[in-house]
């Protein structure tokens, strides 16, 4: 008579402990690496190659070999974290929560839910379609469009690790001001005509799906996914723009960028907003050169509204928003948002 012989099987409570002490031993490895950033640097610039303490290409390189891991390290840090919490806020729920709210207070849930649940560029198309599918306002979809590059969470994070609380909270007040004001105002402006007639024409699916709740490991398996495509398409940007921000920290005069830059130039915070709007950068490679602007003594204003415009005003958004919105509407919003990232710019200089 054959013997069966039955084997193990795992459960869900043993895949979460299994998952949770993964997620905990990489989280002291992360730390561990962290910190000895800084003095591995110094010593591979100054002790290893031997340049000298002060000179332009020392601190130029110092900063590069600090700044290439700790960013990376913050990135994939904080992409892992955003992305697991990401997993309680699907597309479908967030429109379910904007659904049926009025101007104002529709405006300010949706830039909220725009830093919570950020997606990228390339979801603006269907996600705009999902929102007036919907019945969600044009002006508190714009908010939601605005405010989810804008106030991205990988800057916010970075900002607070370089620059402290205070900068971030600027930061975070800023964006969240512009995506509400500009959404409000074109809410005001009645432009529905100026959306492509095919999306009013596209109708809702059949009744509501309900959604499945993902285990533990189920989420952080599938935070590690997003985690890797999101730094591997996104190094590159974040290694350039270092070694931007290490050109302008060793080699560009103080003088030069205070002249460009400076608080007391009238013109620096438009040129800076034009400067951004036709370029396109993640929002990590830009934090290095934020950096690098400001301890050259660049304006705090000029600097954060060069930034914003940069991740909110991106060219390739502007493209494929143009899919489904006519142009007087796309340029109602890059001159509405504009505006208000001058308005910011300005406000900073002056306080700060």
């Amino acid at each position: 008579m054959a013997q069966t012989i039955s084997t193990p099987t795992a459960t869900p409570d043993g895949d979460a402990r299994r998952a949770w002490l993964l997620v905990g031993g990489a989280a002291l490895a992360w730390l561990a690496a962290y910190n000895i950033i800084q003095p591995l640097a110094d010593w591979l610039t100054f002790s290893l190659i031997g340049l000298e303490r002060g000179s332009h290409l020392g601190e130029s390189l110092a900063f590069f070999l600090y700044d290439v891991p700790k960013i990376l390290l913050l990135l994939g840090g904080m992409i892992f974290a955003i992305s697991t919490l990401r997993s309680f806020f699907s597309a479908e729920r967030t429109r379910a929560l904007l659904g049926g709210r009025r101007e104002g207070v529709g405006n300010v849930l949706a830039a909220g839910l725009g830093v919570l649940t950020p997606f990228c560029s390339c979801s603006a198309v269907p996600l705009f379609i999902g929102f007036v599918e919907s019945g969600i306002p044009l002006g508190v979809t714009f908010s939601f469009l605005i405010a989810a590059p804008m106030v991205n969470e990988v800057a916010l994070v970075l900002l607070f690790g370089m620059f402290g609380w205070g900068i971030a909270g600027l930061y975070l007040l800023a964006g969240l001001s512009v995506a509400i004001v500009a959404g409000v105002v074109i809410g005001r402006l009645k432009m529905e005509r100026y959306v492509e007639d095919f999306v009013w024409q596209i109708k809702g699916g059949g009744g509501a799906v309900a959604e499945q709740r993902p285990t533990w490991a189920e989420r952080f398996a599938q935070a590690w996914q997003s985690t890797r495509e999101i730094v591997g398409k996104v190094w590159l940007y974040v290694v350039v723009g270092i070694a931007v921000g290490a050109l302008i920290h060793g080699f560009v005069p103080a003088d030069a960028l205070a002249g460009v830059m400076g608080a007391e130039a009238w013109w620096s915070v438009p040129a800076a907003v034009l400067l951004g709007v036709p370029l396109y950068a993640n929002a990590a490679g830009v934090i290095p050169v934020v950096q690098a602007l400001m301890a050259k003594g660049a304006a705090l204003g000029t600097v954060l509204a060069f930034m914003m415009s940069v991740v909110a005003l991106s060219l390739p958004e502007m493209i494929i928003l143009r899919r489904v919105l006519k142009p007087r509407l796309i340029a109602t919003f890059i001159g509405v948002v504009a505006a208000g990232i001058i308005a910011i710019g300005y406000l900073f200089n002056l306080l700060i």
